[in-house]
């Protein structure tokens, strides 16, 4: 691999790891600091429960975003910082459908929702939720929109044929081919 490329993926990965890692879930803890005050509802008020759902819907997160990540690096032969028209690291070569890809068409996003999910819950915070909430309906709107479509238009029937048959975000099992 070119030093060039080399620096590119290491650019992609550092600007979303700021992004998602760092500074979505800083954001969504202030959030819940500064405004939950105003909304005092208990979403799951066994704390031992709540802690375990977290830890199970976080740990699901994690291992989805770090899986698919790694498929995207080694199978796709590309990186997943492309977003809004702007590529930072390589665009991925291959269609990836293998991997976390066969469970759902956006393992990464599934895996950075569910760690927000699962910090919503671990802080007991309504804000945090209705906030992933719209997270969720934003990120599903702009996935339609945009980054199917282009992903259409870099792999053409391979891409609709697995748009066909894999979920978009949550990781049910294949529909039929239609």
């Amino acid at each position: 691999m070119k030093l060039q490329t080399i620096l590119r993926h290491i650019a992609g990965y550092c600007v979303g790891f700021s992004i998602f890692v760092v500074g979505i879930p800083s954001g969504l803890y202030l959030a819940s600091i500064k405004l939950d005050r105003y909304l005092p509802i208990n979403l799951i008020s066994i704390d031992k429960l709540r802690v375990g759902i977290s830890l199970l819907i976080g740990i699901i997160g994690i291992v989805f975003a770090v899986w698919s990540n790694l498929y995207l690096l080694f199978v796709g032969k590309g990186g997943p910082a492309d977003g809004f028209g702007i590529t930072i690291s390589p665009r991925t070569q291959h269609l990836v459908t293998s991997g976390p890809y066969r469970y759902t068409r956006h393992p990464m996003v599934f895996g950075a929702l569910s760690g927000y999910l699962a910090l919503a819950l671990f802080r007991n915070s309504p804000i945090c939720l209705a906030i992933v909430t719209g997270f969720l309906a934003a990120i599903a709107i702009y996935l339609k929109l945009v980054e199917e479509k282009r992903l259409l238009v870099d792999f053409g029937d391979s891409y609709q044929r697995y748009h066909n048959t894999v979920s978009m975000l949550v990781p049910f099992p294949s529909k039929k081919k239609k």
